[in-house]
């Protein structure tokens, strides 16, 4: 069975040798790098069997992209403390959504709306979410936001895309990514919000598609791995209403 591989980082910044992978299933870490070529370098090394590459490594790449615990215990943190952070951030706010449905999205009425054919009327402006983000923005905040749409898009997918215009409307900068563009990204199949690239939101879902709560990650290199598929993704999405067109026209 192949491995689910995720890059964890690079030592170079061109050509991305030496670099650690890691196994998403076994946690297994791989290594990749110049070999060791020197014979006199290579006598001196203990234990290494037929088969084997030595391969010279810079200390900070594992320092940097390592794993720090042989288990990892995560921080898990509940809506209320996880609310709380859409106030308390100095910057920006950025999140990334990769999953085909939202059963929050589900229960409201303008959901119904959209499922009967109507157009929607995103009435809830003065609401306490609409409100919050208006305040947060107008002192300067940022909040952006990814949306991954599959081809053809599901329908929640499609309600989101209608949805952007009340974000938009209260200071979201949203912008959508094919599933097939996020996956030759390697983009993380993982729902997230990034806070002042210092910490990261990863949000937990049960088997219904329902929020039940949010991992709280602050390791720096962790960070910076979500921060890399944040900079991937702003850089090839397009804003919404432009996104909106195309998926318009290709259903004709």
């Amino acid at each position: 069975m192949m491995r689910r591989l995720r890059f964890n980082g690079t030592g170079s910044g061109g050509d991305g040798c030496p670099s650690v992978h890691e196994d998403l299933d076994t946690g297994e870490i791989i290594v990749h790098g110049p070999p060791l070529t020197d014979r006199r370098d290579i006598a001196q090394l203990q234990h290494l069997s037929e088969g084997e590459t030595a391969i010279v490594l810079p200390r900070t790449l594992l320092v940097d992209f390592g794993p720090t615990e042989v288990t990892r215990v995560p921080r898990i943190i509940d809506l209320d403390e996880f609310g709380k952070l859409f106030t308390t951030f100095k910057h920006t706010a950025w999140r990334l959504e990769t999953r085909r449905r939202y059963a929050s999205d589900e229960g409201t009425a303008t959901y119904a709306q959209f499922t009967r054919g109507e157009p929607v009327v995103w009435d809830d402006v003065d609401s306490e979410w609409c409100s919050q983000r208006r305040e947060q923005s107008a002192l300067g905040k940022r909040f952006e936001r990814v949306r991954i749409v599959d081809s053809p898009p599901s329908p929640g997918q499609l309600y989101l895309l209608d949805n952007a215009k009340r974000n938009s409307a209260v200071g979201e900068d949203i912008r959508n990514l094919s599933r097939a563009e996020a996956e030759q990204l390697q983009l993380p199949e993982e729902d997230f919000w990034i806070f002042d690239s210092r910490f990261v939101a990863l949000l937990n879902f049960d088997g219904s598609d329902n929020l039940i709560d949010v991992e709280l990650i602050t390791e720096p290199a962790a960070v910076n791995r979500y921060a890399q598929a944040r900079d991937a993704a702003w850089h090839y999405a397009i804003p919404y209403q432009q996104f909106a067109e195309a998926v318009a026209t290709a259903q004709g």
